[in-house]
């Protein structure tokens, strides 16, 4: 690692830690020539997921379609910011984890759905309504009717 200061390539790490999100390694460096202390940041260097659309279309991974889908469905809801972010955060995660370099709009929707169910009915309806693109009332009360039986199960 070069010096700001001097330019001198050579340092000595004093102190390492991770950062609050656990996303990066900060370290606290000194120069061995001039004793200018600096910090770095490591991150992990993630391969780009490419999404295939159902026509078959390929674009990167955007992690904000996914929170402005997840928005609309959670509006007039109470449910924090923070806990859209989180279910946003999770979904990136579990792409990111499975290493693949491709991934169908339809697992990714399906990820959302989940998420939603677990967070709030009402959102979690919304989205399945847009998402499942229901043709009429009966398919969209055959979701609700599922919904129903899965509630009362627990």
């Amino acid at each position: 690692m070069r010096c700001p200061a001097c330019g001198h390539d050579e340092d000595k790490v004093v102190d390492s830690r991770s950062t609050k999100e656990n996303s990066a390694v900060r370290r606290r460096r000194e120069c061995t020539a001039c004793g200018h202390r600096f910090t770095t940041y490591e991150y992990v260097e993630h391969r780009p997921v490419m999404v295939v659309k159902k026509d078959g279309r390929r674009e990167p991974f955007d992690r904000t379609k996914i929170r402005s889908g997840i928005k609309k469905a959670c509006e007039k809801r109470p449910i924090s910011v923070a806990a859209l972010e989180k279910i946003v955060s999770r979904i990136e995660y579990n792409l990111l984890e499975k290493g693949e370099r491709e991934m169908k709009a339809s697992e990714i929707g399906e990820m959302v759905m989940h998420e939603l169910k677990d967070l709030d009915e009402i959102a979690y309806v919304r989205f399945a309504s847009v998402y499942r693109q229901f043709r009429d009332i009966n398919e969209f009360m055959t979701e609700l009717k599922e919904l129903l039986l899965k509630k009362n199960e627990a």
